[in-house]
């Protein structure tokens, strides 16, 4: 119990973490005049080139007597990817939720994008390079040059990037053989995962949840920012270790700096570049956990480590891993950069006006409704690959019952975001004037 307690700890730490580096990136997007130009340079080739590569994609379909639906749900490469207008506005919608959910309940909005692409019929492989894509983006143009990467300890974070690099070629290259093998066998390892995961951090979202409802306390998910300057056991033990060479950090807070082993930094790289890989949600929500719980760096560092990072692990993983084998959908990634940077906005404004015990309960629904989505779909995954025996009747059922479920709870927390933070209007402009 104590284990799933500390694990639940600190997933929603990691979640809660990449959260406030989405509003901070939105917030620095949209405010920004120049970066609204680097926006609006992206998002053009899909107005000028998408719909003729569409037509293209057409005709050699249907030369080679392939469909559409074929090309893009078959085992074949994704470049040039499908385009058209009711793609694209799905794609804004996706990210408008996820960035809904990001900016109210602080956490958990990048998990719900993988498992609405592959529920919309997107494969795996495609929606993790897809998603990390639109990470990558975000991050170079939101993070780059970042007033808070003077808190970057440079010998902290390119050790740790030798080992977000190599998990990130390790990620990648399972994700791509279990494809070549068998597309179903991608499918269905990805959807594994984001059941553990999600099952884990949902079930232990519920349990904070309820507590924090009979104490009729409850601040909002946002938070983890504080933690660091109190060193724990386990900090203490991996510091102690005297594995050379030792790379020395927190200068400025504590009298000599700390030091650690560059092995465990490499490690813990390793880790955060196999699961931005694996499961296309960028590295940056595992970095805050492992560094402030595990490795003992001060919040103030690891907060301009993690921004520094999460450009070179999301942009590695994304172009090199995805990109250059075709499994990136530009269309979707583009849409949903540009839905979750309005959304993450608008999201973070409602939580003015919403109790933190409100939040806590939503985020527990959006955690719970991804879990619910995967483990549904999984059965049909496995008779696919034959094996267990199910009938197609069943496995229809089940995949509607996951599908349906999870769209009625993001599309309903989205229309109850909007709702609040439209009919609240007045209320969120007195409470700008008065920040």
């Amino acid at each position: 119990m104590n284990l799933f307690k500390s694990w639940g700890k600190f997933m929603t730490a990691a979640a809660c973490a990449h959260a406030e580096w989405e509003l901070d990136t939105s917030r620095r997007i949209l405010g920004d005049p120049r970066r609204l130009a680097v926006l609006a340079l992206l998002l053009l080739p899909i107005f000028i080139f998408g719909p003729a590569a569409a037509a293209q994609l057409s005709e050699q379909a249907a030369a080679a007597g392939d469909t559409l639906p074929d090309i893009l749900g078959g085992k074949k490469a994704y470049s040039p990817a499908f385009y058209s207008t009711t793609i694209f506005i799905a794609s804004i919608l996706i990210g408008l939720c996820a960035g809904l959910i990001t900016g109210c309940i602080g956490a958990g909005g990048g998990f719900i994008i993988a498992p609405a692409l592959m529920s919309a019929g997107i494969k795996g492989i495609l929606a993790v390079g897809t998603d990390l894509f639109h990470i990558f983006a975000k991050a170079i143009m939101g993070s780059v040059i970042h007033r808070k990467l003077g808190n970057v300890s440079v010998p902290l974070a390119v050790t740790f990037l030798v080992g977000a690099i190599g998990g990130a070629l390790v990620g990648g290259l399972v994700n791509r053989t279990l494809y070549e093998i068998n597309p179903v066998l991608s499918d269905a390892f990805i959807t594994t995962i984001y059941s553990l995961m999600l099952g884990g951090l949902g079930s232990y979202a519920l349990i904070d949840f309820l507590k924090a409802r009979k104490t009729a306390g409850g601040g909002g998910a946002h938070g983890g920012k504080s933690e660091g300057a109190e060193l724990g056991n386990l900090p203490k033990r991996l510091q102690a270790v005297n594995a050379p060479p030792m790379i020395t950090f927190d200068e400025s807070l504590v009298p000599g700096g700390r030091r650690i082993s560059a092995w465990f930094l490499i490690a813990s790289g390793f880790l955060v570049g196999l699961a931005a890989a694996i499961m296309g949600v960028g590295g940056g929500f595992l970095t805050f956990p492992i560094f402030v719980y595990t490795l003992g760096v001060s919040s103030m560092t690891t907060v301009g480590t993690d921004i520094f990072q999460i450009v070179f692990t999301a942009g590695f993983a994304a172009i090199t891993q995805y990109a250059i084998y075709g499994f990136i959908f530009y269309t979707l990634a583009m849409g949903m950069l540009l839905g979750s940077l309005f959304g993450v906005q608008v999201g973070a404004m409602v939580t003015k006006v919403v109790k933190g015990i409100t939040i806590r309960g939503f985020y527990a629904m959006a955690v719970l409704a991804g879990f619910v989505n995967r483990i549904f779909a999984l059965p049909g995954k496995l008779a696919d690959l034959e094996v267990i025996s199910l009938s197609p009747a069943t496995i229809k059922v089940l995949d509607g019952i996951g599908i349906w479920a999870f769209f009625f709870v993001i599309g309903g927390f989205a229309v109850w975001v909007l709702y609040t933070f439209f009919s609240n209007l007045s209320v969120l402009r007195g409470a700008e004037v008065t920040s």
